[in-house]
């Protein structure tokens, strides 16, 4: 059943997303919110709030992290079946979960790109080099009118992969990259980053259309470490 008659508490605090989850997780405690009930829509959420989609999103990924809420594919987030142990933890534990999850996934990104990189170094033809151009092109684009770019960060880096003539490696990629788009869209709204994401695919295609191995496994290294820096401090 669609749960309609709720009573929430708007938020004006900051890091609105941990004030959402907690709320929703004690309507879930109190049995306000039964296993499969429906959670309202995330527009109506965020008018309810009192806070922005972006904040209702993030504080639902924290309670499917739980195991409170689980999203199904046509009919929206649904109230979870789960154990009193569950019900009573931390958000706080949650938030540190989540964290460790995404430093691993990125811990896994630097243990693949550089290579991948450097194999592209050696590998790259002149329509793939090209392609990257382009890409980085209108990432540069967009960027200028503030628009999001993570469409041409994920691209970017997918022809690398290709690159690298390594049909596995592309696969995985692809999974770390759908595993990763929620904190990839939030770091680059942080300030500079676009900017900053553009100097680092620009030092990358250098290497590689340089043909110089060494130098793109170094590029992909140091971009890595300063998208990490970046999403690890929003979590």
């Amino acid at each position: 059943m669609a749960a309609t008659n709720l009573t929430f508490t708007a938020v004006r605090r900051t890091r609105l997303f941990e004030h959402v989850a907690r709320q929703v997780q004690q309507l879930i405690v109190d049995g306000t919110l039964k296993p499969g009930d429906l959670l309202p829509p995330e527009r109506q959420l965020a008018e309810r709030f009192g806070v922005s989609r972006n904040s209702v999103r993030d504080a639902i990924r924290v309670l499917e992290l739980a195991g409170l809420v689980i999203a199904r594919q046509g009919e929206g987030n649904v109230v979870a079946d789960v154990s009193a142990s569950t019900l009573v933890a931390p958000i706080a534990l949650l938030l540190t979960r989540k964290r460790k999850l995404v430093a691993e996934l990125l811990e896994v990104r630097k243990m693949l790109e550089p290579a991948l990189a450097a194999r592209a170094a050696v590998h790259a033809s002149s329509e793939q080099i090209a392609r990257m151009d382009e890409i980085l092109g209108r990432q540069r684009e967009k960027a200028l009118r503030g628009e999001p770019t993570v469409e041409e960060d994920s691209e970017f880096h997918y022809v690398i992969a290709l690159a690298a003539r390594n049909t596995v490696v592309l696969k995985l990629l692809d999974v770390l990259m759908d595993l990763l788009r929620e904190t990839r869209v939030r770091s680059l709204q942080t300030p500079g980053r676009l900017e900053r994401s553009l100097a680092g695919h620009r030092r990358v295609l250098d290497a590689i259309q340089g043909h110089d191995p060494e130098a793109a496994e170094r590029a992909v290294r140091q971009h890595l470490e300063e998208i990490e820096s970046i999403v690890l401090k929003k979590l």
